[in-house]
């Protein structure tokens, strides 16, 4: 009975949690966000199959995410005109375009690794992005294609006008195929190109085909990456020429190193993180997609493990019940690592408000005081912020380190005995 519990519970748990989630968040904005979140969750693991599986960086995989929402919306489209497919399959049709196209691309493209197959994925993303306005009848040109969800021939007695209903079909789809990806990595597939992705030579000495393995893990990604296009085709009932463009592919490429591409739940931490900060940060400030920026290239330069990294990092203090100890040299360091943040924060603020402010010698205003940017208080006050951040940050760093080494060297010792 344990080792049920031990291994299904916590997909119980993460049915039940998706369920109440939209109850707790009631408004029409939470639930439209969590809607999007399970959007990007499917999206990111997708990417994780290439990257984190099979090695391979892709700067394209939006094109996969794009063309399977425009068949998903044609084929709502068609349901539309009397065509017998329950709305709730509709995403399948976006994963049946996904692997088309996975196809015929990832044999193009995986006879190379490396840096080769990520230009190649960037030229391919480039390609369809430039047809996309080219074919006017598939990509609906400028204004894109639109349908309505409200169909008639549904699976559930759900109609699908209301935002909670949607967001229970794009959680049903995502449990699914979080479920499906999971299995896959414990496949003799998954584990092949784990193989593949760490030395393919030798792979190709036991008897694989690397090409072979790679485009069959890439045409799995790009269906998953398809059903995350058509459940985006449902929520918004309009796609157009962007979905394939370069900005998707860059956002699920950040979602994935931010959460974690050694670790299977790293890319969902990433989706929820980076929707979250899309969604919430671009209505607090003009200066969000900076922060974005300088957060991807933190997590890069000193937590190259992602979130995941992080949080695994720690398991094995947790276990030998010491994360007591880490706990207060973190604190320690939150303290000057705050006053950093808001010392760095007002300095950009206030060149935002100089720069991209419709009257620049209006008063701006952070948390809640008012002030003239082009006073000399201010940026005095933000460089010394700056100034005494960064100083006790540096303390506090050898006050971490000290007890990472005491830890480290206690749980050695335990070992030993």
């Amino acid at each position: 009975m344990k080792h049920y519990l031990k291994q299904f519970g916590i997909w119980f748990a993460a049915v039940i949690f998706c369920i109440v989630l939209p109850l707790i968040f009631n408004s029409g904005f939470s639930r439209s966000m969590l809607s999007q979140m399970g959007i990007a969750v499917i999206f990111a693991l997708s990417y994780n199959m290439m990257l984190g599986q099979g090695g391979m960086l892709s700067f394209g995989h939006a094109v996969y995410y794009g063309l399977g929402g425009f068949l998903a919306m044609h084929a709502l489209n068609w349901v539309g005109d009397g065509w017998p497919l329950p709305l709730e399959l509709v995403p399948l049709m976006g994963g049946l375009g996904g692997v088309v196209a996975g196809l015929v691309f990832g044999w193009l493209s995986t006879d190379r690794a490396g840096t080769t197959f990520a230009l190649i994925s960037l030229g391919i993303g480039e390609l369809i992005a430039a047809s996309a306005l080219m074919l006017p009848s598939f990509f609906g040109g400028e204004e894109g294609v639109s349908a309505n969800r409200m169909v008639d021939t549904t699976l559930t007695s759900f109609r699908f006008g209301q935002q909670i209903e949607v967001y229970y079909l794009i959680v049903a789809w995502m449990l699914v195929c979080i479920a499906l990806m999971y299995l896959q990595t414990k496949t003799p597939l998954g584990r092949v190109a784990n193989a593949v992705r760490d030395n393919p030579e030798r792979a190709a000495f036991i008897g694989y085909n690397a090409r072979v393995v790679r485009t069959l893990q890439f045409t799995l990604a790009a269906f998953f990456a398809g059903i995350a296009g058509g459940l985006f085709a449902i929520n918004y009932e309009i796609i157009n020429a962007e979905t394939v463009g370069a900005i998707p592919s860059g956002n699920v490429l950040m979602m994935t190193y931010i959460g974690g591409v050694g670790y299977f739940f790293g890319p969902i931490l990433g989706a929820v993180l980076v929707t979250l900060m899309q969604l919430t940060l671009a209505g607090i400030t003009h200066a969000w997609l900076l922060y974005f920026g300088l957060l991807f290239v933190g997590m890069i330069l000193w937590a190259p493990g992602g979130l995941a990294g992080l949080i695994m990092m720690h398991e094995p203090v947790w276990k030998a019940g010491l994360m007591s100890r880490l706990l207060r040299a973190y604190a320690i360091i939150a303290v000057p690592a705050l006053v950093l943040f808001l010392g760095l924060m007002t300095l950009i603020e206030i060149n935002y408000h100089l720069s991209l402010s419709v009257n620049p010698d209006e008063p701006m205003s952070l948390f809640g005081i008012s002030f003239r940017a082009q006073s000399i208080a201010p940026w005095l006050v933000s460089l010394c912020l700056i100034g005494i951040g960064f100083f006790f940050f540096r303390k506090a760093q050898r006050v971490v380190r000290r007890s990472w080494n005491e830890v480290a060297q206690q749980m050695k010792g335990a070992a030993i005995q």
